[in-house]
């Protein structure tokens, strides 16, 4: 026992002794704890759909044991009297440790996110996995360098000048790339508020197309006459978009007219033969059918209806039937569309006899 009370480094050897059961006590309880915990989450995953489980186990997966051995190491100093310079650098390491691992906690949680969001949204928009991965790049260099100035500080280095040198800098570079990161966030708004994604059909003032690509600073559309269009995405933000991949119906509005000949009658008649024949189609919805105006050489009539589908085809193929129908239906009631025509009315003199102007002079 007297082995065991003898002084080395300012405690005895019995207390040296207790700080290192406390150090590997702690990495121990911390590894059996874990790898409970990791069992029992493998165990629930299997029958849960929900990715919790998931997450934490991965978070347990990513923890370094050097970082807890440091940790494990600072726990043992509130056994033993330490001089206070290595009491201090001890603590020190601790924080950067606790730091560290944070970091790595954190970093994995917007990996895991990220990666989920991106799995989730990939098949309707394959775009995402360009832009997620710069947003996850982004991110974690921004935690990384939080991390990085808050272990300088620990270190006891004054970080004021170093964040104003940076805060400069990043001024500087800012107004540098202006134009590339104004469209790398305009493609993060793109894709986290989706005004459109691949495969809408989109007009942005007068140029058309399909939207092909989402990249980190431009978006590809294809015209409907082939050629590409590239947008850059803080311009496109800019512009008013129109998506009509997005409508839940078309309005639909279309005219014809009639000869002038037609008998007040049937033209009384013409909107309900046209309510008739687009109610008979389906997946339209009939709205009015007018005798609008009278015409240079038609009576004309305006039309409007809806298609249920957005699809322009099935709009081109539902206007045709109800054209064939309407051509139809007025051949069977005799009734004449009007085409461009002009009356020529011609009125002629009798020509006078220059001789009975002579006899009424001579009276």
């Amino acid at each position: 026992m007297s082995f065991l009370n003898k002084i080395w480094y300012g405690n005895t050897l019995g207390t040296w002794l207790i700080a290192l059961l406390v150090v590997f006590g702690v990495m121990g309880f911390v590894r059996l704890l874990t790898g409970v915990i990791l069992r029992r989450l493998s165990a629930s995953a299997k029958k849960t759909a929900t990715d919790v489980d998931d997450f934490i186990a991965d978070l347990l997966k990513r923890t370094k044991w050097l970082l807890l051995l440091l940790l494990s190491l600072y726990a043992a100093t509130f056994i033993v009297t330490l001089p206070p310079k290595v009491d201090k650098v001890l603590s020190t390491i601790a924080v950067i440790a606790l730091l560290m691992q944070a970091a790595i906690w954190a970093g994995a949680g917007v990996t895991f996110w990220l990666t989920r969001y991106r799995k989730r949204k990939l098949e309707e928009d394959p775009a995402t996995a360009t832009t997620f991965s710069a947003l996850g790049f982004v991110i974690r260099l921004a935690l990384w360098s939080v991390v990085l100035l808050l272990i300088l500080d620990n270190l006891g280095i004054d970080i004021t000048a170093l964040v104003t040198g940076l805060g400069i800098g990043g001024i500087a570079v800012a107004l540098a790339m202006q134009n590339v990161l104004g469209d790398l966030f305009a493609s993060l708004s793109i894709v986290l508020d989706k005004p459109f994604v691949i495969g809408d059909f989109i007009i942005v003032g007068d140029l058309m197309g399909t939207v092909e690509k989402v990249g980190l600073k431009t978006t590809r559309v294809r015209s409907l006459s082939g050629e590409q269009l590239v947008f850059g995405n803080h311009d496109l933000l800019q512009s008013r978009i129109r998506n009509y991949k997005r409508m839940f119906e078309r309005r639909i509005l279309f005219s014809f007219g009639v000869t002038y000949q037609t008998p007040a009658d049937t033209l009384e008649a013409i909107p309900g033969m046209v309510r008739e024949i687009i109610e008979s189609l389906q997946d339209t919805r009939f709205d009015r059918a007018h005798f609008k105006e009278y015409g240079n050489f038609s009576l004309n009539f305006e039309v409007v209806y809806y298609v249920a589908n957005p699809d322009y085809n099935i709009y081109m193929d539902k206007q045709q039937a109800i054209n064939l129908a309407l051509y139809r239906r007025f051949k069977e009631e005799g009734i004449e569309f009007a085409y461009p025509t002009q009356t020529l009315f011609l009125s002629r003199e009798e020509p006078i006899d220059p001789r009975e102007n002579i006899s009424g002079s001579e009276g």
